[in-house]
Formats: C-alpha cells, sequence, structure tokens
C-alpha cells in the first residue's frame, strides 16, 4: 500500500509539475505575442495599398495630376521612379532658367567664356560649348558615384548637408511647385529665343 500511494503522489506531482510547465509556455507565449504586436502593426501599416493621393505635390487645384495614366494606381515603385525624375528636371530648370538671364549680365573672364553669346548658342558653339560639356560630365559623375538614390528615402532625398532642417512637408511642395514652374519657364525661354533670336533678358524688356 505504501508503494501505492507513493507512486500516486509521484504521479500527482508529475501532473503538477507538467500543468506549471505548460502554464508557464502559455504565458511566455502571449508575451511573445504582445512584443510582436506593434511590428505586426507596422507590418499591416506598410501592407496597406500605395495611394499617390497623399504624396506630396497632390495640391490644389488639380491634385494629383495624371491625365495620361503613367502610373497605375498602386504602383509605388513606377511613382518613385517618375518622382524622382520629376525632382531632377525640375532642380536642373530651376538653374537654367537662372543662368539663361545671368548669363546676359555675368561672364567669366578667362577662356574666351567673356565673349560668348547668351542664350541656347552658348552650348553650341566654342569655347562655351567645351564649358557645357565639361558641366554635363560633372554632373554625370555626381550622379554615379555620389548622388544615389536611396530606396529606404524619398526620391530625391539626398540628405541635408548644411544642417539646415528644412526638408518637411511643405518644403517639399514648394520645391516640386517651383520646379514644375521652372521646366515651364526654361521650355518657354528657349521656345521665345528660337522664334524670335532674343536672349532672355532682351525677352523681358531689360536689354
Amino acid at each position: 500500500r505504501r508503494g501505492r500511494v507513493r507512486r500516486c503522489a509521484e504521479a500527482q506531482e508529475a501532473q503538477e509539475a507538467q500543468a506549471q510547465e505548460e502554464v508557464a509556455m502559455e504565458v511566455k507565449d502571449v508575451e511573445l505575442e504582445e512584443e510582436e504586436a506593434p511590428a505586426k502593426r507596422k507590418l499591416r501599416e506598410r501592407r496597406m495599398p500605395f495611394d499617390p493621393k497623399a504624396e506630396p505635390g497632390a495640391m490644389e487645384p488639380l491634385g494629383y495630376f495624371d491625365p495620361l495614366g503613367l502610373c497605375p494606381p498602386g504602383d509605388e515603385g513606377k511613382f518613385k521612379q517618375l518622382r524622382a525624375a520629376e525632382l531632377k528636371h525640375g532642380r536642373v530648370a530651376m538653374l537654367a532658367s537662372v543662368g539663361l538671364l545671368a548669363q546676359c549680365y555675368i561672364r567669366l573672364p578667362f577662356l574666351g567664356l567673356k565673349d560668348s553669346p547668351a542664350g541656347y548658342q552658348a552650348a553650341l558653339l566654342v569655347p562655351s560649348l567645351w564649358m557645357f560639356g565639361l558641366v554635363v560630365i560633372t554632373a554625370m559623375l555626381f550622379e554615379w558615384l555620389w548622388w544615389k538614390e536611396d530606396p529606404w528615402k524619398e526620391p530625391g532625398n539626398f540628405g541635408d548637408p548644411l544642417g539646415l532642417n528644412m526638408y518637411d512637408r511643405d518644403m517639399r511642395n514648394r520645391e516640386l511647385n517651383n520646379g514644375r514652374f521652372a521646366m515651364f519657364a526654361t521650355s518657354g525661354i528657349l521656345a521665345a529665343e528660337l522664334y524670335t533670336g532674343q536672349n532672355a533678358a532682351q525677352q523681358l524688356g531689360l536689354q
């Protein structure tokens, strides 16, 4: 009888120990689920359908403007590719629109550049043609070696080297708007020069 009692007690203790282990495992599972919950929520947020209407640049009165359907709805990769191209062209156009006017008054006093023509002809005639080619090659090298698109950042985000802390939603909208305007302005200046033969300053009545 004592042996049976002892075996029953040992079996009961084993069952209690097993039950305690199961409870401990359940508690650990609950804790792990609680720890993983924020990560799962973030993952679900990332998997939300991409909406280009919520991106910078979609402003009144036109909102998200894509009448030709170049960016399919929900295609984030295509949108980032086109937005990077838009920013690049806009930045170049802002520099070009200012340069087309500034070159009418500011000339580099070396390599014969002082006597170079203003307007688009500066990119076609020697010696200013060589300087234009040098600028293009330098820009290409910077883009290939340093100014590379980071897939984990917004399109066109190359950091804040001056520490101005101005890269917010409002400033990005301003940059896009100014770039879009500059693309029209540069195209208009060049088209008018081809049609009238007048440079940017003459078109504005400044010369």
